[in-house]
């Protein structure tokens, strides 16, 4: 099943099966063993090994697998083992640019979230959100930057990124794709930085964030979890619409309140279910 409110999926290197356990407890959304970019070329076939037999003797784990990306000799038997494996119950796609990444990797029957971080990635958006199994979309900021020659940390390479996002966002929601999730926060140790980043990306419509760090994990979901003062607002406003019979439009403190309003009280109080 889908988490429609997923707020955290967290990183754990598929060569460190001793921290598989560790990312499980950490309170993340959701788990993704990495066997793209976390493992050097010398450990892919041992990263599957790792966690085949941490899957066998973990029946209840539930984790989602970063593939190596499309061309690369490891991708076929990436996406054959997360076929085989129920208790892989997603995979990430990194490099996303055309319909036949897709397909290719639609064949291991699993939900797909396909990363967006090149250009190529970006231009191709109509075609990536209507791809088969697409589930939603990941914003892969550092190798976008990275792809497009952005100078990491300017106000112009953000100005640029965040162009990326409104359109991955757009896409999406044209799609009818659950929320997508804006990429990894590198600074570790800057938790006041993780919080705005986080922010600054939930304003932009998206759910939530990957994240690479167990401690990055509160502070994502500190950071988009609705205030005191918003979840007073959103009681008042559905009492209010109780108390008036159900009308489609009336009036609270002053405010109009029609059906957009009640719809964004609604998903607020939502917010409280998970």
């Amino acid at each position: 099943m889908p988490i429609p409110n997923l707020r955290s999926a967290l990183f754990v290197p598929g060569s460190r099966p001793d921290r598989f356990a560790k990312a499980l407890a950490a309170g993340a959304d959701a788990v993704i063993v990495d066997f793209e970019d976390a493992v050097e070329e010398g450990l892919k076939r041992q990263a599957r090994e790792h966690l085949s037999h941490f899957l066998g003797h973990t029946e209840t784990a539930r984790v989602m697998v970063r593939v190596n990306a499309p061309g690369h000799a490891e991708h076929a038997s990436d996406l054959a083992f997360c076929a085989s494996h129920p208790g892989v119950v997603g995979v990430m796609l990194p490099k996303a640019e055309t319909r036949a990444h897709l397909t290719t990797a639609s064949q291991a029957g699993k939900p797909l979230w396909p990363i967006i971080e090149s250009a190529r990635g970006l231009l191709a958006l109509e075609t990536i959100v209507n791809g088969p199994g697409v589930e939603r979309l990941c914003f892969g900021s550092l190798d976008l930057a990275l792809d497009l020659g952005l100078h990491s940390g300017t106000p112009a390479a953000e100005a640029f990124l965040d162009q990326g996002r409104m359109s991955v966002q757009l896409h999406s929601r044209a799609a009818n794709l659950l929320p997508p999730l804006d990429g990894v926060f590198a600074a570790l140790d800057d938790a006041p930085g993780l919080q705005r980043a986080i922010e600054h990306a939930r304003n932009l419509g998206y759910g939530g964030a990957l994240c690479i760090h167990p401690r990055q994990v509160a502070v994502i979901h500190a950071a988009l979890a609705p205030s005191v003062q918003d979840l007073e607002w959103a009681r008042a406003v559905l009492a209010a619409s109780a108390a008036a019979g159900g009308a489609g439009a009336f009036q609270l403190d002053g405010q109009m309140v029609d059906a957009p309003v009640l719809q964004r009280a609604r998903r607020l109080l939502d917010t409280l279910q998970r």
